[in-house]
C-alpha cells in the first residue's frame, strides 16, 4: 500500500486536510501540537473504471487501491535537535513512500501563524532545512562507522566517497532528491532511509477568496519549489467538498471553476510522482484494483494479488479496460480476437485488465 507523510509547521492545515481525506474525526484547535500521534487513515482512490467494470462483471463486491495518509505532528525550528515533537516527526515520517508537505499561503488573524508571518517559501526552508540536518547526523554516524570499518576492509572506500558526497550536498543547503544519483548510491540512500531522498509534494493551502481570484505563487515560492509536484487548494473546502452530498459536491466545484477536487488531484500525483500504475481484475466475485510500479513485468506486479503468483505464473490474458468494457465481456472479447495472451516477459500497462494462470 503506498503510504504518504502529511507534514508541515504548525496550524498550516495538516490536520484539516488529513480529516478531509478520510472523513475520520481528528482534533483541529488553533494551538501547535495538536496532532501529537500521527493520525492513520486509510484512504480508498476514486476510479470510475472499477465503477464501469464491475457493473459489466455483475460482480458482488467492488475494491478501490488504497492510500495510507499519515498526519505527522507539526515541525518547528530545532525539531533535528529534538525541539517540541521533532524526533517523534522525524521516526514518523521515514516509515512513509512519498511526503506531502502543506505550506500556508492563506492569511486568518484568527489562526496564528507560529512565526507570526504568512511567508510560504521560509516554511519550506525550515522544513527542509530539519530534513537535511536529520539526514547530516545519519551521514554522520554512519561515515564514522565506516572510517572504523575502513582500517581492516578496504572495499568499504567507495562507501564513503558516497558518503561524503552527499553530504557535501547537504551542508550547501540542499535537499538529497534534488542530487543526481547512480544505482548503488541511490541504493546507498534508501538503506540509510534519507528523508530528503523522499518523493515531495507540496499543497500550497490558500483561502476560498484566493482561490476564485486564481491567486499565484510569487517567484520566491516558484524557486523554492523548483520542479518537485505542487498543488494550489483550499484545504477548508476540500473539508467541506467531503462532508457533502455528491449534487452538493458538485456546485461547490462548479462555483469555484474545479475540473476535479484537490484531494483526487493529489492522489493521482501520488502514485504519477512514485511511477505507480494501476490494473485491474474482474469477475463475479469483485473487480479489484491492483498497484504495480511502470515498467513492472506481469509476474512481478501479479505479486500484488498473490505472493506465489510471481513464482507460478504461466501466462495472462490481458485487455484494456476500455476495450473490454466496449466488447461487452470477456467471452465477446476472445470472439473479437482483442483479448492478448502474453508472456512473462510483458511489461504491465495502465488500465489492463488480467486474468493470471498458473
Amino acid at each position: 500500500m503506498l503510504s504518504i507523510g502529511i507534514v508541515g509547521l504548525p496550524n498550516v492545515g495538516k490536520s484539516t486536510l488529513f480529516k478531509a481525506l478520510t472523513n475520520k474525526q481528528v482534533d483541529i484547535q488553533n494551538y501547535p501540537f495538536t496532532t501529537i500521534d500521527p493520525n492513520v487513515g486509510v484512504v480508498a482512490v476514486p476510479d470510475k473504471r472499477v465503477d464501469a467494470l464491475a457493473l459489466l462483471s455483475d460482480s458482488q463486491k467492488k475494491i478501490y487501491a488504497t492510500v495510507e495518509f499519515i498526519d505527522i505532528a507539526g515541525l518547528v525550528k530545532g525539531a533535528a535537535q529534538g525541539e517540541g515533537l521533532g524526533n517523534k516527526f522525524l521516526a514518523n515520517i521515514r516509515e512513509t513512500d512519498a511526503v506531502v508537505q502543506i505550506v500556508r499561503a492563506f492569511e486568518d488573524k484568527n489562526i496564528t501563524h507560529v512565526h507570526n508571518r504568512i511567508d510560504p517559501a521560509e516554511d519550506i526552508d525550515i522544513i527542509n532545512t530539519e530534513l537535511i540536518l536529520a539526514d547530516i547526523e545519519t551521514i554522520t554516524k554512519r561515515t564514522n562507522a565506516t572510517v572504523r570499518q575502513a582500517k581492516t576492509d578496504k572495499s568499504v572506500a567507495a562507501e564513503l566517497s558516497m558518503l561524503e558526497k552527499f553530504k557535501k550536498w547537504l551542508d550547501g543547503g540542499n535537499i538529497l532528491s534534488k542530487l543526481e544519483l547512480n544505482e548503488d548510491e541511490e541504493q546507498l540512500a534508501k538503506e540509510l532511509n534519507l528523508l530528503t531522498r523522499k518523493k515531495f509534494i507540496y499543497v500550497i493551502n490558500v483561502s476560498e477568496q484566493q482561490l476564485l481570484t486564481n491567486w499565484n505563487m510569487d517567484e520566491n515560492l516558484k524557486n523554492t519549489i523548483g520542479n518537485s509536484p505542487y498543488i494550489v487548494m483550499c484545504n477548508k473546502l476540500e473539508l467541506l467538498l467531503s462532508e457533502n452530498t455528491e449534487d452538493e459536491k458538485k456546485e461547490f466545484m462548479t462555483e469555484f471553476n474545479l475540473p476535479e477536487s484537490g484531494l483526487d488531484r493529489l492522489i493521482k500525483i501520488g502514485y504519477e510522482t512514485l511511477g505507480l500504475l494501476t490494473f485491474f481484475t474482474t469477475g463475479k466475485d469483485e473487480t479489484r484494483a491492483w498497484t504495480a510500479h511502470i515498467g513492472d513485468p506481469i509476474p512481478k506486479a501479479s505479486r500484488a494479488i498473490h505472493t506465489d503468483f510471481e513464482k507460478l505464473f504461466i501466462k495472462a490474458e490481458v485487455i484494456n479496460w476500455q476495450t473490454l468494457l466496449t466488447a461487452e465481456g470477456w467471452g465477446k472479447a476472445r470472439e473479437k480476437g482483442v483479448l492478448k495472451t502474453v508472456g512473462r516477459d510483458y511489461i504491465i500497462r495502465e488500465g489492463d485488465v488480467v486474468e493470471i494462470k498458473i
